[in-house]
């Protein structure tokens, strides 16, 4: 009995607990809530007004948009019975002059049978692909289309890493999306074609799938290049590392892909070994650096000009080469150290261009002028 008296008095206790907590009429939630006639809100005083670096933003934005399209190519696809299927992917582009000449990339429209392009306006027209340039990842297509306002080509030369890019796209099917960044560096890229593009911009500004071949824009809504890819570390988005061929690079294509189609690429015809200073001092050259042609292609441009190529055999580890050529060591002015900056200065040049070689030979310097040939290799 004495172990019952504390069981029963605890519940009886609880049990009174209970009853009060879930009978007790006191004050009701109900009598805190009030109903007034008019409800004050704190509202902000005057007109929306924006700082310095939002207004560029809204500037920037308002002066590219009208330039910037949407692209869908259809391309046709067989599946396991050979049935043709058709397969749309999505991009950017911009319009580059009044006749309807669009700027994009070349994997935008790679293999299309059918190209649709939205303006800003979302009007849509078909597009005929007028030039493609598979190397430099680069297409022109057009439209017809009244009212068309062409972007603003800026100058890619002069560019300096933490100057603030923006990005304006239809990444997923986005339309007009705008995102801003900076010149994360400026390097060497290879595209998803294979080709090598010198000098791409790197920016932090997000570019995600639908952003290639739309403009990344100075802060003066000029266009420094075309968004083109992204390195996504598998997630197939932005991880904040992205490229874009500079607008130098198109702009010496532009000419060429409307009026023939395709790029007319400068060659020197030459083959070419880079030359340090150990292999200079190995070979007894008067300079240790440049680019040792090992051999000019009979009738091409550097053989119609009088360069050498290698008379003598030799092995460099197990590989053989021809030595005794000439020694590149500049170009028009500018040094040339190895076989990338003999590209660089090539690239800015046109099939038939007349540059100045500088050479060395018989540790003798001289200069030969030279009418560049057209590399035909890649369309």
């Amino acid at each position: 009995m004495k172990l019952l008296r504390p069981i029963i008095f605890g519940a009886l206790i609880a049990g009174a607990f209970y009853w009060y907590t879930t009978h007790y009429t006191g004050t009701k939630p109900t009598d805190f809530i009030s109903r007034p006639n008019h409800v004050e809100l704190t509202e902000a005083a005057g007109p929306q007004t924006f700082d310095a670096e939002e207004q560029v933003n809204i500037d920037v934005y308002k002066r590219g948009t009208p330039s910037v399209v949407n692209i869908i190519s259809t391309a046709v696809a067989f599946d396991f019975f050979y049935g043709p299927v058709p397969q749309e992917g999505a991009g950017s582009g911009f319009i580059i002059d009044k006749e309807g000449h669009i700027l994009t990339n070349y994997h935008v429209i790679a293999n299309a049978r059918e190209v649709e392009v939205t303006l800003y306006n979302k009007k849509k027209y078909k597009a005929n692909v007028i030039g493609r340039d598979r190397s430099h990842d680069l297409a022109v297509i057009q439209i017809s289309a009244p009212g068309l306002i062409p972007a603003t080509l800026g100058d890619s030369k002069s560019l300096v890493v933490g100057q603030k890019v923006y990005a304006i796209g239809n990444p997923f099917g986005l339309n007009g999306t705008m995102t801003r960044g900076i010149i994360s560096s400026v390097r060497p890229i290879r595209t998803p074609e294979g080709g090598e593009i010198d000098e791409a911009i790197q920016t932090d500004a997000a570019i995600n799938p639908g952003n290639s071949g739309g403009p990344l824009l100075n802060s003066r809504a000029e266009v420094i290049g075309i968004n083109s890819m992204i390195a996504t570390g598998g997630s197939n988005q932005s991880a904040g590392i992205g490229f874009a061929i500079p607008i130098n690079t198109a702009k010496a294509a532009i000419n060429d892909l409307i009026t023939i189609g395709r790029v007319r690429r400068p060659s020197l015809g030459v083959k070419t070994l880079p030359v340090g200073p150990e292999m200079a001092q190995e070979l007894g050259l008067a300079a240790d650096y440049g680019v040792l042609i090992v051999q000019a292609t009979p009738g091409g441009a550097a053989d119609r000009a009088g360069l050498r190529g290698g008379n003598q055999k030799a092995y460099i580890g197990n590989i053989p080469v021809m030595l005794g050529g000439d020694l590149i060591i500049a170009i028009d002015g500018e040094q040339i150290a190895d076989q990338q900056d003999l590209l660089a200065v090539l690239n800015k040049h046109k099939a038939v261009d007349t540059v100045t070689v500088t050479v060395i030979r018989n540790k003798r310097k001289m200069d030969v002028k030279v009418a560049l040939g057209e590399a035909r290799e890649q369309a």
